[in-house]
């Protein structure tokens, strides 16, 4: 997705410069043509020249079809929702102040800021925030996508090769946004699935657990919560859904209370039930 994106950008780009170029050229020309010290030629009846018009609403018109065209065609290709392969891998990300946490349902695991996918598989992310509205994004994957609480929007993605890309919160959320940064990790589908069984004996992410994760901190206090001194903060995902119940939390009809919010006093777990 994002080689598609940049290879969007480019093409984008060279057709804008058709029209931007002559501007940038012509206007520095036409000054110093005119000066004052040197006039160019006088023809004070000059009133219409048809090569000029052809020009000047031909080529924008032309570019103005064809850029129509490029955005439609990449609007459908690149669409976020548009699933890019049978058996994709669903990954529920859920955005906090400040960190990312992500759960693998199918494989009953959790990670706190570091996001692992196996390589050449289409995955499916479904996003949702516990705080404020965040943008995600991996720029080396694919483009940034926003998550809003009580919403779950949706990012399709495929790594085709094996690596470490950074990705980041692109919405300002408070004091230690600098911080809300996300390891991506593609592994090859041995490797991956091996580090997803090595969770088996990984602390446990549950409504209690996850009731104190979703406090306002940074993933440093994370790992305080669990015990990881280095490494990647691996879970064992003790609810399956709590993903659904963290956005069905918001669906009640009514506002939720204050013990409900993660980062508020009186935070309690019972508040997700």
């Amino acid at each position: 997705m994002a080689e598609a994106q940049r290879a969007h950008l480019i093409t984008v780009t060279a057709v804008t410069m058709v029209a931007v170029l002559p501007v940038l050229i012509g206007v520095p020309l036409i000054l110093w043509r005119y000066r004052r010290v040197k006039k160019g030629v006088y023809r004070p009846d000059f009133e219409y020249s048809r090569g000029l018009e052809l020009a000047m609403w031909g080529v924008p018109f032309v570019l103005f079809v064809l850029l129509s065209i490029l955005l439609w065609r990449s609007t459908i290709a690149l669409d976020p929702y548009r699933p890019l392969g049978p058996d994709p891998l669903e990954v529920q990300v859920v955005g906090l102040d400040w960190k990312w946490v992500f759960l693998y349902p199918e494989q009953g695991v959790a990670t706190v800021g570091t996001l692992v996918l196996p390589e050449d598989r289409p995955v499916t992310l479904k996003l949702t925030t516990d705080t404020v509205m965040q943008s995600f994004m991996v720029p080396a994957l694919s483009g940034q996508i926003y998550a809003m609480p009580g919403m779950v929007t949706t990012q399709n993605l495929i790594a085709d090769r094996t690596g470490v890309a950074e990705g980041r919160n692109m919405q300002f959320n408070g004091p230690d946004f600098a911080q809300q940064t996300v390891r991506t990790e593609v592994l090859t589908e041995g490797d991956w699935t091996d580090w997803m069984e090595a969770a088996a004996s990984a602390p446990v992410l549950d409504v209690t657990s996850y009731a104190e994760l979703a406090r306002a901190g940074t993933i440093e206090d994370a790992r305080l919560q669990f015990g990881i001194a280095e490494g990647p903060i691996r879970l064992r995902l003790g609810a399956p859904d709590l993903f659904s119940t963290i956005v069905d939390r918001y669906h009640r009809g009514q506002p939720v209370p204050a013990s409900a919010q993660p980062g508020a006093p009186g935070y309690q777990p019972e508040a997700l039930r």
